[in-house]
């Protein structure tokens, strides 16, 4: 983020940015008359000598040679840091006419200053320009976006995974970490600043990776995040209530997320058709689109039938599942996914289609498949098995339909089993969905234990209230056997579930999933939903797994 707040939320934790870890080691000077150019705006007469080697929206992450963006936010302008930024190094400031002003009145800024209208969406070509990511004349590596509700982190990593099991080397750009060829980076957003983007690319380039994948939410579509970026492929995976506070509407919302289905922003598309919004992007997307249906009632026009390619064959093995991709070419692939959920079929069937559109020939990815189990493999905080007796999972669901979806996954058929959900709903956002997740969580568990997810600057008590008013009036109107309660801090939530759990039964904690912090009122505080789980199920004398990840 930037030294600005983004629209509505936190302030930027210290550090993040255009990250210097996240730089090529060499970048090709940029003279300012062309970034000027580029963008239409005049460069100071004295200025035709000045070059640029790296652009950020952070003063604390300048290095010399960059162009310092100055943008306004919700709290600060950036044009408030510029001293900071010229002292780091910044060779050149970009900023619109309210940061021009304050730099008059404010400040005697000894580099070139730059004014535009809009230059919040002027920095994701900038970047482009001046990383290099994406050159026309030199190879760069094949770029897998995923997009939609749910499913976006586990579809990402399955790409990744059968993209290794095919030989190549891979990058990843998402909510849990990024990857450019070495150490895992944790990440702070779904989709980083274009600034960090680009840089990411360029060193991806640098490195001669041969594919990377990425998030994109519809906050980076909506925040300029993803600007001068075209992916060789997008894919969508599915749209539910969520970022409603963004959004305003669900139309507005699939808007948003249609803008990455057009021409310059992506090449080629794969669209799950299960739902009508997915029908309705296949029909109305600018690129070329290849349908994908995981079951048979995708969309209320028989989308399903008529899909370039669907899931069929599905059987039980383990807790996941084997299945047959049929293209109706008559063209068959067999694969298998170790994740419980139908929801982890369709990622797991978006991932290999996504792959097939990018040219990989449907033998290879067959022999991929039946060599490697690609589609097994741990996703961080993503229906994360932490024991067995009790079962104990950990996930990311935190809006209606991936609660929904999680629940119904972890149900077991064994006679007597109970499942024990924690949950909560995170603060400053769509408060639209509280109610209707405790419903959902009332009807598909048997015990409900109602907690803290993030609340952020809202008062926890008045999230928890909300929440709990959607599951005793689904209790009370369905008349419904489960109980709820209402503990907190998450902690002792979790230790409760583990209290009241037996070998038998399945836990879910739902919401937050690798997430390593909690901020309540402005402070992060520590909690680890899997960590306390663990020492939680320990303490009772129960067995858990090791951790495992995802190999990068």
């Amino acid at each position: 983020m930037s030294d600005q707040n983004a629209p509505g939320g936190p302030a930027a934790p210290s550090g993040t940015g255009s990250t210097p870890g996240f730089r090529p080691a060499a970048v090709e000077a940029v003279p300012l008359p062309t970034i000027g150019e580029s963008i239409g705006v005049v460069v100071p007469g004295a200025s035709g000598s000045v070059s640029v080697t790296g652009i950020s929206l952070n003063s604390r992450t300048v290095e010399a040679g960059d162009l310092y963006v100055a943008l306004p936010g919700a709290t600060r302008h950036g044009a408030d840091f510029v001293p900071q930024a010229v002292e780091a190094g910044a060779a050149a400031v970009l900023t619109d006419e309210a940061g021009a002003r304050l730099l008059a009145f404010s400040h005697d800024i000894a580099v070139p200053v730059l004014v535009a209208e809009e230059p919040r969406a002027l920095v994701g070509g900038l970047s482009a320009l001046i990383y290099r990511s994406r050159p026309q004349d030199a190879p760069a590596p094949a770029l897998y976006g995923v997009t939609g509700t749910n499913g976006k982190t586990t579809t990402t990593y399955f790409i990744n995974s059968l993209l290794q099991a095919l030989g190549q080397t891979t990058g990843l750009i998402g909510t849990i970490e990024i990857l450019a060829g070495g150490a895992p980076i944790p990440s702070l957003l779904t989709t980083p600043e274009s600034t960090d983007v680009h840089a990411l690319l360029a060193l991806m380039r640098e490195r001669g990776l041969d594919a990377a994948s990425m998030e994109v939410s519809s906050h980076a579509i909506s925040f300029h995040r993803v600007d001068g970026v075209e992916f060789d492929v997008a894919g969508f995976t599915n749209l539910t209530q969520d970022h409603l506070d963004l959004h305003g509407s669900m139309d507005e919302y699939f808007q948003t997320k249609a803008q990455l289905f057009t021409p310059g922003r992506a090449r080629r598309a794969v669209v799950t058709v299960d739902d009508d919004w997915g029908v309705r992007l296949a029909g109305t997307a600018g690129i070329p689109v290849t349908t994908l249906a995981t079951h048979s009632t995708g969309g209320t026009d028989g989308a399903a039938a008529a899909a370039d390619w669907t899931v069929t064959g599905t059987a039980a093995r383990g807790l996941g599942t084997d299945f047959t991709l049929r293209h109706r070419d008559g063209t068959e692939l067999r694969a298998h996914t170790g994740l419980p959920g139908s929801f982890n079929v369709a990622n797991a069937a978006l991932a290999t289609v996504m792959v097939l559109a990018a040219g990989h020939d449907p033998a290879a990815v067959q022999a991929a498949l039946d060599a490697r189990d690609p589609f097994t493999v741990a996703v961080p905080g993503r229906m994360q098995l932490v024991a067995t007796a009790p079962a104990a999972v950990v996930d990311f669901a935190h809006n209606p339909d991936a609660l929904a979806r999680a629940l119904e996954a972890v149900r077991s058929p064994e006679a007597g089993s109970r499942v024990i959900i924690v949950f909560g709903a995170t603060g400053q956002r769509d408060q639209l969905k509280r109610p209707a997740m405790g419903a959902i969580a009332a009807r598909l568990a048997d015990t409900v234990i109602v907690s803290d997810d993030d609340p952020h600057d809202e008062d926890a008590a008045a999230i928890r209230a909300d929440v709990m008013a959607g599951a005793v009036e689904a209790r009370e109107r369905e008349h419904l056997a489960c109980t709820i309660l209402e503990v907190f801090p998450r902690d002792a939530a979790i230790r409760k579930a583990v209290e009241l759990a037996g070998p038998a039964d399945t836990i879910l904690v739902a919401g937050r999933g690798h997430e390593v912090w909690q901020e309540v009122k402005g402070v992060n505080l520590a909690l680890d939903d899997r960590v306390e789980l663990r020492s939680a199920l320990t303490a009772r004398g129960f067995t858990v797994l090791e951790d495992q990840r995802i190999e990068s």
